[in-house]
């Protein structure tokens, strides 16, 4: 099954794993980890970005792939459809069906207004769903939101907007209460007190779980909730532009059904985008852990309708993506793998970081000790470094990985690697987006009135790096947030004249600036072509 090199290095990793278990890497100095990150980290690569030449961040950097997003011609015209005729018509309508979309439609719901979730694939095709290690909250008496605070604001580089950080870790307790209600099933000891772990960046162990598939257990509750309130979802049906009114306030959507093409209108008082990451955009040729329908669609709707973004050119690389076998190339190995006591350790059997680390820090650590120092493994299909998983078992007893992380173990297994048995190879693998559209803490954009946004389309909340376990907590908390507050806009809105004059703005902008393209967004689906990824 191995190469002669590969066995090599396997027995290599054996051979020192009960020194490495005994080893603790010190951990980088402040200013070790800025010359790490700088020159090793995708998101310093200068000749990946591209200058906005329009919109309302004009002048500012953001990946490539994503400005050809961002400056490409809008998929309809308003000569396409007629806005007088609505074929939906509500008070909030939200785009995008994960968890951010459901906990914002539950809590509508409950505020008593008419709501309704379009998603172009089902609901709970999302991030939410893949999502493996856990959310975070200080609800056990050594935490508090004051250090789970500093935990976040250090771990993103002092870059968070306060306010939204604030709010995320203030709320966390109350979520975790109000996701165990509904009837998640969170990991308990034999008194029935909440398991937690630590995650990478984290000073306390506040990462609650539901074994290593906590986003599906998370997301099966909330989907259950949402059908059960009897809230409508219209599957496989995308907005491909969002509707102002006659005041520039947002009300509504142009939706399309993804089999058959057609257009539809949805009008609104309020709109929520909860339309998750970009990890299908291929961010620098990166594999992803993303599920399909990940192409930013939120930030190119909001973004041609004059919503501003905040750190869109800053992304995450979960560190630990798998490298080898191919048929899971780039799928999350959750970060909860290295919390149960799993080493990074390089082809000579060699710990190079502490296993803890944060996510940034841990994926440029990875990249330069395979590709400047020359201690990579080869995988056949690039370079990988071992995640040395047979530690957790002499760590924790016998059954531990069956316990703990049960879906890892089957993941690989189906491909004949027990990982309870063998290392792993991992390698960095394009996970969260950290920029998206800028909100208030009321989860309004800052550009375009009524239009609220949540989950991962959101930018601010986690600064230029992301902690494990505030994702899945973020998506609850300011889910929950633009519900409630789309709820409550509807009282008081009265819609104007329907109107997608903006698309024809935007196109005179294209014009004016001299951009030539034959792309249209958003993209929708990404296209997977024979030797090209995108």
């Amino acid at each position: 099954m191995y190469s002669e090199k590969f066995t090599e290095s396997i027995k290599a990793v054996e051979a020192a794993r009960e020194k490495n278990i005994a080893y603790e890497p010190v951990r980088m100095t402040a200013q070790e980890k800025d010359d790490l990150l700088k020159k090793y980290h995708p998101d310093y690569k200068a000749e990946e970005f591209e200058e906005l030449k329009i919109g309302p961040n004009k002048g500012e950097k953001v990946p490539t792939e994503l400005a050809a997003m961002l400056q490409a011609h809008a998929r309809i015209s308003a000569d396409d459809v007629d806005l007088s005729k609505p074929d939906y018509d509500v008070d909030v309508l939200v785009i995008g069906g994960g968890g951010a979309g459901s906990s914002a439609a539950i809590e509508a719901n409950e505020a008593g207004a008419d709501v309704m979730i379009v998603t172009k694939l089902r609901i709970g095709d999302a991030n939410t769903m893949m999502a493996e290690g856990g959310i975070q909250a200080a609800d056990k008496e050594n935490d508090s939101p004051a250090i789970h605070f500093v935990d976040a604001f250090g771990g993103g580089h002092f870059a968070a907007k306060r306010e939204l950080l604030s709010e995320l870790v203030c709320n966390a307790p109350e979520a975790i209460a109000w996701l165990s209600d509904l009837g998640v099933e969170f990991d308990k000891d034999a008194e029935g007190n909440m398991i937690t772990t630590h995650g990478g960046g984290t000073s306390r162990k506040r990462m609650h779980a539901a074994k290593d598939y906590s986003g599906a257990e998370i997301m099966r509750t909330l989907r259950d909730e949402v059908l059960n309130r009897g809230i409508p979802v219209v599957d496989f049906t995308s907005a491909v532009e969002l509707i102002l009114d006659e005041n520039g306030k947002a009300a509504g959507a142009v939706l399309m059904n993804m089999e058959t093409k057609e257009l539809l209108v949805a009008k609104a008082k309020t709109v929520v985008i909860a339309t998750g990451g970009a990890g299908r955009m291929h961010y620098q040729g990166f594999p992803t852990s993303n599920h399909y329908g990940a192409t930013a669609d939120g930030l190119v709707l909001g973004y041609r309708a004059g919503a501003k973004l905040l750190y869109a050119d800053t992304l995450q690389y979960h560190p630990t993506g798998a490298a080898y076998p191919e048929q899971i190339f780039g799928a999350l190995v959750t970060e909860k793998v290295r919390s149960l006591g799993a080493k990074l350790v390089n082809a000579k059997g060699e710990v190079f970081m502490h296993p803890l680390e944060t996510r940034d820090v841990s994926a440029a650590s990875i990249i330069r000790e395979c590709n400047d120092r020359g201690n990579g493994v080869e995988t056949g299909n690039g370079l990988g470094l071992w995640l040395d998983t047979p530690m957790i078992e002499a760590i924790g007893g016998e059954g531990t990985i069956e316990k703990r992380i049960p879906a890892m173990m089957r993941m690989f297994g189906k491909y004949g690697i027990d990982i309870r048995k063998e290392p792993i190879l991992v390698y960095p693998t394009l996970h969260y987006q950290n920029g998206g559209l800028d909100i208030n803490p009321d989860c309004m954009t800052t550009g375009v009135e009524n239009l609220y946004v949540a989950g991962e389309a959101v930018g601010g909340i986690h600064g230029r790096n992301r902690l494990m376990g505030n994702s899945l907590l973020d998506i609850i908390v300011f889910g929950r947030i633009a519900g409630q507050s789309a709820a409550a806009k509807c009282k008081e809105t009265t819609v104007g004249a329907l109107t997608l004059g903006h698309i024809a703005e935007y196109e005179k902008e294209i014009a004016d600036a001299g951009i030539e393209t034959d792309k249209i967004s958003p993209m929708l689906l990404p296209k997977y072509e024979k030797n090209n990824i995108m």
